[in-house]
């Protein structure tokens, strides 16, 4: 059995249905292969573990292979992308376009993060005809408990929303909301997840990592004909209670998954270009 340990990019839900369906189908195995997924405590531990060799695959949002890029760094490819952006709930819409103060919720708040998050509310404003200040738009760093915490505190939006989540929960929840994603602002989609490896391990582990991307691909397309063997292997794994929520996040995750996973240097270059106007990547070089 030949051993590949992936870091994933925060806890463990559907959208790593791939991996989940290879191990609890046991379709890796009959590969020859051992395939273990770490939780990391931090969003961006994947990167240090990655660069340290303590992990063969680190899966998070392409952003990232610019902000955390090192040598050696390589992308095995996309492997699932959703609409994403930031949450406004619809009774502080109007403060919104009134360019009063507003308070987001996210689980992540940092300089990068946050210009990215005021960017696409700012790019929002200009298409709507109206004008938005830096200054009124507070971003907190809470937890990923979106819904609830516009609900149970003082929070007018969201940022880090991921339209399978949040999306289907708030129309599940028929909570009135106003999805900012790159239908209604002009940037370029980064709500995807992308596997990482590094050049040391392709030259340790390529046939292996080329066998894990085979079947991760039969995986997908499996999930998209068959969401009962999805729904099965996601709460098999992950000993969650079956509830009518997340059969339907589960519904929604399996359309976005890619089938066909490849290293692709084109596909985030609108990406590139956007995080080098914002000067967040200015000394990235491919």
């Amino acid at each position: 059995m030949k051993k590949i340990t992936i870091a994933l990019e925060w806890f463990l839900n559907p959208d790593h249905l791939p991996m989940i369906a290879g191990i609890q189908s046991g379709a890796y195995k009959q590969k020859g292969l051992e395939v273990e997924l770490i939780a990391p405590d931090e969003h961006y531990d994947g990167f240090e573990y990655l660069k340290k060799g303590d992990i063969d695959i680190h899966c998070n949002e392409p952003l990232h292979l610019f902000e955390h890029y090192f040598d050696g760094l390589k992308s095995m490819g996309c492997f699932f992308e959703t609409d994403g952006g930031v949450m406004i709930k619809q009774s502080s819409v109007e403060k919104l376009h009134n360019n009063q103060p507003i308070k987001i919720t996210t689980p992540a708040s940092n300089e990068i993060t946050n210009t990215i998050g005021f960017e696409i509310l700012k790019r929002y404003a200009q298409k709507e005809g109206f004008a938005l200040d830096k200054e009124n738009v507070e971003f907190v760093q809470t937890d990923f408990y979106h819904l609830k915490n516009m609900k149970e505190q003082d929070f007018d939006g969201a940022w880090l929303c991921f339209y399978n989540f949040e999306g289907v929960e708030a129309v599940h929840e028929n909570f009135p909301h106003l999805f900012i994603d790159t239908q209604k602002s002009p940037y370029p989609n980064f709500s995807a997840l992308e596997f990482m490896t590094t050049q040391d391990t392709i030259e340790k582990k390529g046939d292996a990592l080329c066998d894990f991307i085979d079947i991760t691909n039969q995986m997908a397309t499996k999930i998209q004909t068959d969401l009962e063997f999805a729904k099965q292997c996601y709460y098999e794994y992950s000993k969650e209670e079956k509830n009518e929520l997340m059969d339907k996040i589960i519904q929604d995750t399996a359309k976005r998954l890619i089938t066909n996973i490849k290293a692709d240097e084109k596909k985030w270059y609108e990406l590139w270009q956007f995080l080098e106007e914002l000067d967040i990547v200015t000394c990235f070089r491919r």
